[in-house]
């Protein structure tokens, strides 16, 4: 394929190739691991449904060996069709989407409760001047004719003075020798994170902590990796089955099935959704 046909042709050859070819989209999904939905996209050039940089490209090679066409020379015609930094860089471009989604859910919720809390305190100062009114009207009224006994007064007998001046004495009782002491109550958690991964084949592992991107390269098998986390981690996988992690000393369920392409955010506050159950 050249590099100088409109940019609206890009898809439509690897469609043309593939049916050329008699292959369904469903075929190449089970041989490349890669989602229906993202090869339908990527034949009508919607390149916001593929991950950014070297995962989006290994998503063009893999297509391209799919259908019968040379891998790098396609490669090459999808850089010059779409030469943005989406393309060329390392980012995600779903993460933006992502990013925008939680935001936009974050607001409805507080939207949701800013109204019940609306509807509820009115309803709350109802309730509570409909029970004091209810006290009042259920109140017995005085009874006709009766009058208060009067109050009686007791002499005050004065204290002797040894008594007034002697300081009371409040035995004690002493502890055996084998009781333990008081227990201190621990100190609370700390509000951090601890990511350990393990690579058990080699994989190309992306990591931004706490919106500053630490690792961005090929780990091989038998490498480790411990990272702390304040805030979020974001990390994108290569290979989803090459990875193992865990979370506080806890293992984590796995990211995905093999030679899937995996992005997975996890905070303090959401990891233990993914520890094993």
């Amino acid at each position: 394929m050249s590099a100088d046909r409109t940019p609206g042709d890009f898809g439509s050859r690897l469609r043309e190739a593939r049916e050329q070819r008699g292959i369904t989209l469903r075929q190449i999904a089970n041989a490349t691991k890669i989602s229906v939905s993202v090869l339908d996209a990527l034949e009508r050039n919607d390149i916001s449904r593929l991950p950014g940089g070297i995962f989006g490209r290994a998503f063009v090679r893999s297509y391209a060996a799919e259908v019968g066409l040379n891998p790098e020379a396609t490669l090459r015609d999808f850089m010059a069709t779409f030469p943005n930094d989406s393309v060329t860089a390392g980012h995600p471009t779903s993460e933006r989407n992502d990013d925008f989604e939680l935001l936009e859910s974050d607001r409805r919720r507080a939207g949701t409760y800013i109204s019940l809390l609306a509807i509820s305190i009115p309803i709350a100062g109802a309730m509570l001047w409909v029970g004091a009114g209810r006290r009042v009207r259920e109140a017995p009224p005085p009874a006709v004719g009766t009058t208060r006994p009067a109050p009686v007064q007791r002499a005050i007998e004065p204290v002797p003075p040894a008594v007034a001046s002697t300081p009371a004495i409040v035995p004690t009782t002493a502890l055996p020798a084998d009781t333990p002491a008081p227990v201190e109550a621990s100190a609370p958690e700390r509000n951090e994170l601890t990511v350990a991964l393990t690579v058990k084949q080699p994989c190309w592992v992306t990591a931004t902590i706490d919106g500053r991107k630490t690792l961005d390269r090929l780990l091989q098998a038998g490498e480790q990796q411990t990272i702390d986390v304040r805030r979020e981690m974001v990390l994108t996988v290569g290979d989803a089955s090459a990875i193992s992690m865990t979370l506080n000393g806890a293992a984590a369920r796995p990211l995905g099935k093999a030679g899937e392409v995996v992005t997975t955010r996890v905070t303090p506050n959401n990891f233990r959704d993914y520890l094993v159950r």
